[in-house]
């Protein structure tokens, strides 16, 4: 690839992890379709996404941790559920029809989004809750199945963790998108990172660009969510998820 390729790689990358920052996620809508578009085959193209994408997590912390306003707890509890699953998740999908499963994803996350709309204070303010221990659990074995997601597909996972957090945990769309991109974007992306690169091919000279683009997209997506009020959180993560629907469901 010349510098002009790299630098288109560095641009998507920037637009799409600034998006997924903001909603909470989303990236891979517009990042690993572009890869395929690129010449990838499936399966590289989503090595390669997974392993860039842990940058989206590094980018987002560094600004949300600024802020001091996440949970150790909670996101103890998010790693230590969600991580196994993603890496169940990633030895799964290699015996599943993609396309299937891209179904079925984009069908659940077009409820999600649908859900949302039709609840107009969800997530507005935060209202702790089932933070005893039958709640813990029931909240630690949602994340496990969708931590199967993530590792297992490329796009909606985070979105499903930020809906998870306000509906069960009763966190605002702020604090939730915050503790999905620490969480997922940096936990859960690395330990899939790893898992697919054990499995599959990455595309190791792509990686730069897309790295570089996915920590600043992160950051600046980050920073703006913190300055967003939680009514345009909440409108931006309705259009991503509706969009990411879409694009599932019609391929």
């Amino acid at each position: 690839m010349d510098y002009t390729q790299h630098l288109l790689l560095f641009v998507i990358a920037v637009v799409a992890n600034w998006f997924s920052a903001l909603a909470g996620g989303g990236a891979g809508l517009i990042q690993l379709p572009i890869l395929i578009f690129m010449g990838l085959p499936f399966s590289l193209a989503l090595a390669t996404h997974k392993v860039a994408t842990v940058a989206l997590g590094v980018g987002a912390t560094v600004r949300h941790l600024k802020e001091k306003h996440s949970s150790i707890r909670l996101l103890a509890l998010m790693l230590a559920a969600g991580i196994p699953g993603v890496v169940l998740g990633a030895y799964i999908i290699i015996d599943v029809d993609d396309r299937w499963a891209e179904i079925v994803l984009g069908l659940l996350t077009l409820c999600l989004a649908c859900y949302s709309m039709m609840k107009p204070d969800l997530g507005l303010t935060g209202n702790p809750i089932h933070r005893d221990l039958k709640g813990i659990i029931i909240g630690a074995m949602g994340l496990f199945i969708i931590g199967l997601a993530n590792g297992a597909l490329s796009a909606g996972s985070g979105l499903f963790v930020t809906i998870w957090l306000v509906y069960w945990f009763g966190l605002d769309y702020r604090l939730a998108v915050a503790h999905t991109l620490i969480a997922v974007g940096l936990g859960w992306n690395a330990s899939g990172a790893v898992t697919m690169s054990l499995l599959a091919e990455v595309k190791w000279d792509w990686l730069p660009a897309l790295v570089l683009g996915s920590l600043v997209g992160g950051y600046l997506g980050a920073h703006s969510s913190i300055k967003a009020g939680n009514i345009w959180i909440k409108r931006c993560y309705e259009l991503v998820t509706f969009i990411v629907a879409i694009k599932l469901l019609t391929g």
